[in-house]
């Protein structure tokens, strides 16, 4: 984050996101407020709230990406919640905190991953020992004292077979490790992963109980173990795998994951326009102010339980975003608007955004389809005419029919290749130029079509 500055942070959301420069540069200042914080005194550090995000924009447009990419520059926790999901405490459904706890999880099954990924040389070395063991198990020494001579030729016995041995050990590594044994079979004690499935009914699921039920119950049963017959190359896979878990410090890994996510995770909450606005009608119903109130304290900062230690929420970055096309931001409930100080409206994409999309983002959806073709020997070129008559479409079809963005594009996309995506692999030309021609074929009797479009674009 040192090296990160707004400008940087923008500039890099720039490859991969088109315009959008107002909503690019709220988050950019967000993150770098981050890292200044961090480089306060620690009692203000602890006065300082983030300042959290609401996008304003139809779908499609951009917001989603922007708050991904965000956490992936700065290799922060980031997950993804719709905000319709939740129900009110006390009725059947998730509860708001769930979003912390599933957020932790992914934390600490990131680290863990990476940690065994540090640990995988070591593991490998524990399992090509335990390999060769079960190939020559070891001599046992009997380890009698040495008193006459009777036992120093026994000992000098000993010493030679264990010499032999020794030498027969190392050339069985390196044809271990040369591949020679990888077809070999042999008998391997394997964790047996089958395990009684129990079930536990409440009104707020399952996750909502302080204590992990499966892992309490995990601890008291036995670890049940079968014996199998293996392949020696298949067995260094399960032994390395099976050490490197025993190799990780799950105690740090928790700690580091519910530090990383208090001091830096980035919650995004999608759709949050579904649950604004207040119902006039009266009875059982699930309230959306109700979801509201209880997503209030999240925002604010409160301490959640979870498995792996209460979990604060002070210093969570909060991004919503929603369409508000019936609604408005004001809609939502005073306290909540006041949680999310700084609002930002993305504008919706025209031709030139398409036409941008289309080509100059590093995951471009014409270079993701030149390259997919790449693989079956077939080399497809897109004219500039081409990608503007599809970014033209799209913008056609999003006026008559539901207006969904960028997504269109894909839409097209898959209609206008369809039939050289299928034929590839037996198609006698392997050099296909994209046009404009070729592109008001493929198209433009669905696009008159209003009626047809509507179901296939």
């Amino acid at each position: 984050m040192e090296d990160l500055k707004p400008g940087q942070i923008v500039t890099e959301l720039d490859r991969y996101i088109i315009g959008q420069n107002d909503a690019k540069k709220s988050v950019a200042i967000a993150l770098r407020n981050r890292w200044r914080r961090r480089q306060l005194d620690k009692d203000l550090q602890e006065e300082i709230a983030p300042k959290n995000i609401i996008l304003i924009g139809p779908t499609g447009v951009g917001k989603t990406e922007i708050a991904r990419r965000l956490a992936n520059l700065t290799d922060s926790p980031f997950y993804k919640v719709e905000a319709s999901k939740f129900t009110e405490v006390g009725y059947v459904g998730r509860d708001v905190e769930s979003m912390i706890r599933d957020i932790v999880e992914l934390t600490v099954n990131n680290l863990r991953g990476r940690q065994q990924e540090n640990v995988q040389g070591k593991a490998e070395q524990i399992a090509e020992e335990r390999i060769l063991d079960l190939l020559l198990p070891p001599t046992a020494n009997t380890g009698a004292s040495v008193s006459n001579d009777i036992d120093i030729v026994a000992t000098d016995s000993l010493k030679k077979k264990a010499d032999t041995q020794t030498g027969t050990r190392e050339k069985l590594r390196k044809m271990l490790r040369s591949g020679k044994l990888d077809s070999r079979k042999i008998d391997l004690e394997v964790a047996d992963k089958s395990s009684p499935m129990v079930e536990i009914f409440s009104n707020t699921g399952i996750e909502e109980m302080g204590i992990n039920v499966k892992d309490m119950l995990g601890n008291f049963m036995p670890k049940n173990t079968k014996r199998r017959k293996v392949k020696i190359k298949d067995a260094m896979k399960l032994v390395t795998q099976e050490e490197a878990v025993h190799l990780v410090d799950m105690e740090e890994v928790k700690t580091k994951a519910v530090e990383m996510v208090e001091q830096s995770g980035i919650i995004f909450i999608d759709e949050i326009d579904k649950i604004a606005g207040k119902e006039k009608s009266h009875g059982p119903e699930i309230s959306k102010e109700g979801v509201q109130r209880d997503l209030l304290p999240i925002v604010e900062g409160s301490s959640v339980p979870t498995k792996y230690g209460t979990v604060k929420t002070d210093h969570i970055l909060f991004i919503a975003s929603g369409a508000f096309h019936v609604s408005k931001p004001s809609d939502l409930i005073p306290e909540l608007q006041g949680r999310f100080p700084i609002r930002v409206e993305l504008t919706s994409l025209g031709a030139d955004e398409f036409t941008k999309i289309l080509t100059e983002p590093k995951n471009a959806l014409v270079l993701q389809y030149i390259a997919l073709l790449r693989t079956e020997g077939v080399n497809i070129e897109f004219t500039r005419d081409a990608v503007e008559k599809i970014a033209s479409i799209a913008v056609d079809v999003n006026a008559s029919t539901e207006n969904i963005g960028a997504r269109r594009l894909h839409t097209l996309m898959e209609k206008l290749l369809e039939d050289i995506l299928f034929s590839a692999p037996d198609i006698k030309e392997k050099e296909i130029i994209i046009d404009a021609v070729f592109v008001e074929k493929q198209l433009m009797d669905i696009v008159q079509n209003e009626d047809l479009s509507r179901y296939i674009l």
